[in-house]
């Protein structure tokens, strides 16, 4: 039979037979109304809504047993659904959320040559400049475009190509690079590695230069901490790795820039060597040492590395190794940035998912063409994290080029990889990335320097992983003294290792980093009311007491141990090392 449905959405109508129930019913009322919920269903024979019964009440009746015919009208109701819970704010960080309310247009003053109006007029010559302008970037030398000016121009092209159109500008214009085949497919086949077609394959791979960073510049707070790092080379001779503790502030030297500003260094537990380190990721103080950086206000912005060998001269001069004619970064070291980058991303509203590159950058301690000890800092291009991630390149032997893998069956697809440079000729020319290419497609250069008027967050830069016996001669020598002893504990080393001690609860700790940067008063009232601080001092006397006196020789002024010599291979290692650095050998039976 034939049965009439009238809802708010108009006339329908539906084949039913007499035997079938209300159950049946409601699912062809759902289908046809695009009705989710179909409990919200209730149906009458009046147009009357108060005489609609829910639709599921009498789900087992059937139509027959309702005295329903061939024609009737029913009368639907229904709710509709919930409207979505808007999308949670993405929390950026505080300068994004600063530069996203700035329009970051380049003010240009009056031309005295060419600009004919009076001082409240603007022309074409000295009309301000939108932040991406190409010329001037060209003439301030400014490599890449701020990560917020590309923004901008992203949105602008779109505004272009559709003026008519709001819709637009309120779409989020970044796409994170996917290099990877997609699983499931929309193509019908079976799931990758048993098919795969032109939907589900990624498209080809054309590697330049990226036209914007996403750190402008890193500034670090004193040169006193990158001193320290290159003291330890200079007393081993062994290289060295820290991570760099900061925070992001807006750089007024780039239209809508972000500067990386380093208040704090911090070594990981690492074995040195003459051409680099050993360490393991990740370290067993890990999370303690990013808790006591959140509690300075401060979090991880990125990593220093030393490279640094000296030219035997006994000039205090280093070899050249990074230049133009070799490479900047190596293909070993592009991976580790790469891989750091994507462990550390960057959170925006720009981006569905939520997050668009990273901000964490990689400095370089190395030798420059005059021989002297300098930084450099770089981050990797996007195309090289989803190429990393996507298990399509690794490092060569070769330190200025990378490989590109093989695809393997049922393992990896490697699409096509293409790089553009110019030839003999003057001419760009397009060669296939396979098997290698150079590591100069995959940097982003960034600017470092020091403040012109030094003002640390931290007054005092230690040793790093100072002993409680250190700490505890330097802290009880000033514990009633307020200025000395807030200045003895202005240390990011000295706060990590009190916070190992773990004899400080959350809320007291958290009160001492605030009294310790300046963020409240320095008070030793509150600190001598806290128990934690008293068992602190506790610990400290009996590190003290512990400690040789003053007539015997300490550890730290005594002679080092002479090396031990490979009783395998002759080689002289340090008297802590258990096995040969060369050999690999034990050294002792």
């Amino acid at each position: 039979m034939l049965l009439r449905v009238r809802s708010k959405d108009g006339m329908a109508r539906l084949q039913l037979e007499p035997t079938d129930t209300f159950a049946t019913l409601a699912n062809k009322i759902a289908e046809l109304l695009k009705i989710s919920d179909m409990s919200t269903i209730a149906v009458s024979d009046q147009p009357n809504p108060s005489t609609a019964r829910p639709i599921l009440d009498a789900a087992q009746q059937t139509l027959a047993e309702a005295n329903l015919k061939h024609g009737d009208m029913l009368y639907v109701s229904y709710q509709d659904p919930k409207p979505s819970e808007p999308e949670k704010k993405i929390d950026q960080d505080p300068v994004d959320d600063y530069l996203d309310s700035q329009r970051g247009l380049i003010k240009r003053s009056k031309d005295a040559k060419f600009c004919r109006h009076g001082d409240n007029a603007m022309c074409d010559y000295c009309s301000p400049l939108e932040p991406f302008d190409k010329n001037y970037l060209e003439m301030n030398k400014i490599k890449h475009m701020s990560f917020h000016a590309y923004i901008r121009s992203i949105s602008a092209s779109q505004q272009n190509k559709a003026p008519s159109s709001s819709i637009s500008t309120q779409l989020p214009p970044l796409e994170v690079p996917n290099f990877k085949v997609k699983v499931p497919c929309s193509g019908g086949h079976s799931p990758w590695p048993e098919a795969i077609c032109t939907k589900c394959q990624p498209g080809t791979i054309t590697l330049q230069r990226q036209t914007y960073r996403m750190v402008d510049h890193v500034e670090f707070a004193s040169a006193q901490m990158i001193e320290q790092v290159i003291g330890y080379w200079r007393e081993t001779g062994h290289q060295r790795i820290a991570y760099l503790y900061g925070r992001y502030e807006p750089y007024l030297e780039v239209p809508l820039g972000i500067k990386a500003t380093v208040e704090a260094i911090y070594e990981p537990p690492q074995q040195g060597h003459e051409d680099g380190v050993q360490m393991n990721l990740p370290w067993q103080e890990d999370a303690m040492v990013d808790r006591v950086a959140n509690a300075c206000g401060l979090t991880r912005v990125g990593v220093v590395f030393t490279d640094l060998t000296d030219d035997g001269q006994g000039q205090g001069k280093v070899l050249p190794k990074r230049h133009a004619d070799s490479y900047f970064l190596t293909s070993l070291e592009c991976s580790l940035a790469a891989g750091l980058q994507r462990n550390h991303p960057n959170r925006t509203r720009h981006s569905p998912s939520g997050t668009y590159g990273s901000k964490f950058v990689t400095c370089v301690i190395s030798g420059d063409l005059e021989g002297n000890v300098g930084v450099t800092a770089y981050q990797v291009s996007e195309t090289m994290t989803a190429m990393q991630e996507a298990d399509i390149v690794e490092p060569s032997r070769k330190p200025s080029i990378m490989r590109v893998k093989e695809s393997v069956t049922h393992k990896r697809y490697v699409p096509d990889v293409y790089y553009k440079f110019k030839n003999e000729y003057n001419v760009i020319v397009q060669e296939p990335a396979k098997p290698a290419f150079p590591v100069d497609y995959l940097l982003v250069n960034v600017t470092n320097g020091f403040p012109q008027q030094p003002s640390p967050l931290f007054a005092n830069v230690q040793e790093p992983h100072p002993s409680m016996g250190s700490i505890a001669k330097r802290v009880l020598k000033v514990v009633d003294q307020p200025e000395p002893l807030q200045k003895t504990l202005s240390d990011f080393h000295t706060l990590c290792a009190i916070c190992s001690m773990d004899v400080l609860s959350f809320e007291e700790f958290q009160t001492l980093c605030n009294m310790v940067i300046g963020k409240i008063p320095f008070s030793m009232q509150a600190l001598n009311q806290a128990q934690g601080w008293q068992t602190l001092l506790v610990l400290l006397k009996e590190a003290d007491a512990q400690l040789p006196s003053s007539g015997q020789t300490s550890s730290s002024t005594m002679t080092p141990a002479p090396p031990v010599s490979c009783r395998h291979c002759t080689y002289a290692n340090p008297s802590t090392y258990e096995n040969c650095e060369m050999c690999g050998l034990p050294l002792k039976e």
